[in-house]
């Protein structure tokens, strides 16, 4: 009979299964599975968020007993450390200006950060910035050393992308790279106030620190990245299409970095 229907054995089963007053019940599953299988870190607030978005008004209780029940609730995969900041140089480090920062605007506070990719046989390091009120990734940069050239790379590419807007705060770490004598040179050029963390203290950078979690979550542990290219062809599409474009940020009233920035701009134009 299925043959004769062209019709799967697992969809027929399916069918059996639900009853006339749960087909809708049904539809809502597979709806779940799809979100899942496409977002597969996305924990039940973001589920739900995308189902509701999609015209399913579920609470969240129901969204994680559907997600328990299919298997689909998300795993973490655990990390591991290598070093990234070197903080220990007799270079001058500027105090911490973004924890007194309210942020209420795009371009007031910019933030900064490096981390690490693993290849097969070594690592390569990754420098990024972002808008720290709309959370978006602005400038970025992969390369196989740790030299101050890899954040000055990300930094340039900010600088084409987005205005220099007054009073503008740069956040990052003390490392060295950031520090270094090129870097703070190209922030007073374009008269960017410089800011850094307290020593020893990464929650100072928490927007950043977030970032990499994402990242590394959602996509970079989910590849066995072969080559350097590889890699950055993978990382490149991630930021731009996917993590500025399409993921639903709960700090931005579950909209992507772009959504937020073109509400904004229709706000303002008004």
């Amino acid at each position: 009979m299925c043959d004769a229907l062209e019709v799967s054995r697992a969809s027929f089963y399916r069918w059996l299964d639900c009853a006339p007053g749960k087909e809708q019940d049904c539809d809502l599953r597979e709806e779940m599975e799809r979100i899942a299988l496409a977002w597969p870190s996305y924990g039940s607030r973001r589920i739900r968020e995308e189902l509701q978005s999609r015209g399913w008004p579920l609470g969240r209780e129901r969204v994680q007993r559907l997600l328990r029940e299919q298997g689909l609730l998300c795993l973490r995969r655990p990390t591991s450390w290598l070093v990234t900041t070197a903080s220990r140089h007799a270079l001058p480090v500027f105090p911490n200006l973004a924890a007194s920062v309210t942020l209420i605007v795009l371009d007031q506070l910019w933030v900064a950060d490096i981390t690490y990719i693993r290849l097969p046989q070594d690592f390569v390091f990754l420098a990024a910035i972002l808008d720290a009120f709309s959370r978006r990734v602005i400038g970025w940069a992969l390369e196989r050393s740790l030299e101050a050239k890899l954040c000055v790379a990300a930094l340039q590419q900010a600088l084409r992308r987005r205005p220099v807007q007054l009073g503008l705060i740069h956040h990052s770490d003390r490392g060295v790279q950031y520090c270094s004598r090129e870097y703070v040179d190209i922030l007073a050029r374009h008269g960017i106030v410089g800011s850094m963390s307290r020593k020893g203290n990464p929650f100072d950078n928490a927007r950043a620190e977030s970032f990499w979690k994402t990242l590394k979550s959602e996509q970079v542990y989910r590849e066995e990245y072969r080559t350097f290219e590889h890699a950055r062809r993978d990382i490149s599409r991630f930021i731009d299409s996917i993590y500025n474009r399409r993921r639903l940020h709960s700090a931005l009233g579950y909209q992507s970095p772009v959504e937020f920035e073109k509400t904004l701009h229709q706000e303002v134009s008004k």
